[in-house]
């Protein structure tokens, strides 16, 4: 599955890079997620509880970084198992742009799902992911625009 899309966030593109980077912002993002540990060079591992349909499952995983190129853009990639529900893997290119209202975060999301979840049909996994999607970024603008603006 792949999508995209973007935000626009009242705070500068360094302050919003900080954010990104940062295990607290994210594990707070995150939805379902009871667990961020790690930093940005070394990587971060994560458990995330989740329910896909009918299908409860509580994934571990690890997330790298790549093509880094502070504080413009990089590539996110990921992987998490969730037991007998499956797994979910895949990536995304994060890009930060300095607009008049302060920073436009746009994204490109690649995922695959395998096992049970797989078996739930694309429709149900597509809505699924865009829910997680939306939920993700509307809380990472609150989070970023609650600590700082742009003055």
């Amino acid at each position: 599955m792949d999508m995209s899309g973007q935000r626009v966030i009242a705070a500068d593109r360094e302050t919003v890079w900080t954010h990104l980077n940062d295990a607290e912002t994210l594990k707070a993002c995150i939805p379902g997620c009871q667990e961020l540990t790690g930093n940005p060079d070394e990587g971060f591992e994560a458990v995330v509880k989740q329910r896909v349909g009918p299908v409860s499952a509580t994934f571990r995983g690890a997330v790298q970084l790549s093509n880094v190129n502070a504080p413009e853009s990089y590539t996110i990639q990921g992987e998490g198992k969730g037991g007998v529900a499956g797994f979910a893997k895949g990536g995304a290119d994060v890009t930060l742009t300095t607009v008049p209202e302060g920073t436009r975060l746009e994204y490109v999301v690649s995922a695959q799902v395998g096992g049970k979840i797989a078996q739930l049909g694309s429709r149900i996994i597509d809505s699924f992911a865009r829910k997680m999607a939306d939920q993700f970024f509307n809380r990472f603008v609150e989070t970023v625009e609650s600590h700082d603006t742009v003055t």
